[in-house]
Protein backbone atom coordinates (compact mmCIF):
# COMPACT_ATOMS: atom_id res chain seq x y z
CA UNK A 1 0.00 0.00 0.00
CA UNK A 2 2.35 2.27 0.83
CA UNK A 3 4.59 2.03 -2.53
CA UNK A 4 1.34 2.51 -4.20
CA UNK A 5 0.32 5.58 -2.61
CA UNK A 6 4.04 6.80 -3.51
CA UNK A 7 3.15 6.62 -6.73
CA UNK A 8 5.95 3.99 -7.46
CA UNK A 9 3.39 1.16 -9.08
CA UNK A 10 3.70 0.59 -12.77
CA UNK A 11 0.89 -0.64 -15.18
CA UNK A 12 3.14 -0.87 -18.14
CA UNK A 13 3.51 -4.63 -19.03
CA UNK A 14 0.13 -5.46 -16.97
CA UNK A 15 -2.87 -7.44 -17.87
CA UNK A 16 -6.04 -9.11 -16.38
CA UNK A 17 -5.91 -12.85 -16.17
CA UNK A 18 -9.20 -14.91 -15.25
CA UNK A 19 -8.19 -18.15 -13.78
CA UNK A 20 -11.08 -20.59 -11.65
CA UNK A 21 -13.47 -17.40 -11.49
CA UNK A 22 -11.62 -15.29 -10.31
CA UNK A 23 -9.69 -12.59 -11.50
CA UNK A 24 -6.03 -11.90 -11.62
CA UNK A 25 -3.59 -8.90 -12.16
CA UNK A 26 -0.84 -10.12 -14.15
CA UNK A 27 2.61 -7.90 -15.00
CA UNK A 28 2.13 -5.54 -12.24
CA UNK A 29 5.27 -3.74 -10.54
CA UNK A 30 4.81 -2.54 -7.27
CA UNK A 31 8.36 -2.01 -6.29
CA UNK A 32 9.31 -2.78 -2.43
CA UNK A 33 8.62 -0.27 0.06
CA UNK A 34 11.89 1.47 0.29
CA UNK A 35 11.62 1.73 4.47
CA UNK A 36 10.64 -1.56 5.48
CA UNK A 37 12.68 -4.55 6.71
CA UNK A 38 14.34 -7.59 4.56
CA UNK A 39 11.68 -9.49 4.19
CA UNK A 40 9.49 -7.99 1.83
CA UNK A 41 6.92 -8.89 -1.34
CA UNK A 42 7.70 -9.84 -4.69
CA UNK A 43 7.46 -7.21 -6.79
CA UNK A 44 5.65 -8.82 -9.94
CA UNK A 45 3.81 -11.87 -8.33
CA UNK A 46 0.41 -12.37 -9.08
CA UNK A 47 -2.72 -10.09 -7.56
CA UNK A 48 -6.28 -11.04 -6.83
CA UNK A 49 -8.79 -8.43 -7.45
CA UNK A 50 -12.02 -8.59 -5.99
CA UNK A 51 -15.07 -8.41 -8.13
CA UNK A 52 -18.07 -9.26 -8.13
CA UNK A 53 -19.26 -12.57 -10.12
CA UNK A 54 -21.74 -10.75 -12.47
CA UNK A 55 -18.79 -8.42 -13.34
CA UNK A 56 -16.66 -11.11 -13.88
CA UNK A 57 -19.01 -12.81 -16.07
CA UNK A 58 -19.85 -9.30 -18.00
CA UNK A 59 -16.04 -8.75 -18.33
CA UNK A 60 -13.46 -11.07 -18.45
CA UNK A 61 -16.14 -13.85 -19.77
CA UNK A 62 -16.51 -11.91 -22.79
CA UNK A 63 -12.80 -11.16 -22.94
CA UNK A 64 -11.82 -15.25 -22.56
CA UNK A 65 -14.65 -15.53 -25.37
CA UNK A 66 -13.48 -13.17 -28.16
CA UNK A 67 -9.43 -13.32 -27.52
CA UNK A 68 -9.74 -9.91 -26.13
CA UNK A 69 -7.40 -8.92 -23.08
CA UNK A 70 -8.45 -7.24 -19.92
CA UNK A 71 -5.83 -3.93 -19.39
CA UNK A 72 -5.55 -2.15 -16.43
CA UNK A 73 -6.02 1.84 -17.45
CA UNK A 74 -5.85 3.47 -14.10
CA UNK A 75 -4.84 2.90 -10.49
CA UNK A 76 -6.64 5.31 -7.99
CA UNK A 77 -7.82 5.21 -4.32
CA UNK A 78 -11.22 5.91 -2.83
CA UNK A 79 -12.08 5.29 0.88
CA UNK A 80 -8.39 3.92 1.55
CA UNK A 81 -8.69 1.08 -0.86
CA UNK A 82 -7.23 0.57 -3.89
CA UNK A 83 -9.00 0.47 -7.09
CA UNK A 84 -8.36 -0.24 -10.43
CA UNK A 85 -10.13 0.94 -13.47
CA UNK A 86 -9.87 -1.82 -16.21
CA UNK A 87 -10.93 -2.19 -20.17
CA UNK A 88 -11.16 -4.61 -22.32
CA UNK A 89 -8.90 -4.11 -25.94
CA UNK A 90 -8.05 -6.25 -28.81
CA UNK A 91 -4.61 -6.90 -29.55
CA UNK A 92 -2.24 -5.30 -32.61
CA UNK A 93 -3.00 -7.62 -35.63
CA UNK A 94 0.56 -8.65 -37.76
CA UNK A 95 0.03 -5.57 -40.29
CA UNK A 96 -0.20 -3.08 -37.46
CA UNK A 97 2.37 -3.72 -35.45
CA UNK A 98 4.54 -3.61 -38.43
CA UNK A 99 3.02 0.13 -39.44
CA UNK A 100 3.39 0.87 -35.51
CA UNK A 101 7.36 -0.21 -35.58
CA UNK A 102 7.63 2.34 -39.08
CA UNK A 103 5.94 5.32 -37.72
CA UNK A 104 7.80 4.70 -34.27
CA UNK A 105 11.09 4.78 -35.93
CA UNK A 106 11.04 7.83 -38.68
CA UNK A 107 9.61 9.60 -35.17
CA UNK A 108 12.98 8.63 -34.24
CA UNK A 109 14.73 9.32 -36.53
CA UNK A 110 13.52 12.79 -36.50
CA UNK A 111 13.67 13.41 -33.34
CA UNK A 112 17.38 12.54 -33.56
CA UNK A 113 18.07 15.03 -36.48
CA UNK A 114 16.26 17.90 -34.99
CA UNK A 115 18.62 17.36 -31.60
CA UNK A 116 21.76 17.47 -33.92
CA UNK A 117 20.46 20.61 -35.34
CA UNK A 118 19.94 19.60 -38.91
CA UNK A 119 23.94 18.95 -39.71
CA UNK A 120 23.24 15.76 -41.97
Amino acid sequence: MKSIRGGKVSLEEAYGRVKDGEVWLVGCDVPEYVYSHQMNHETKRLRKLLMHRREIAKFAGKAFEKGLTLVPLKMYFKEGRVKLLMGVGRGRKLYDKRDKMKEDSVRRDIQRAMRRGGRD
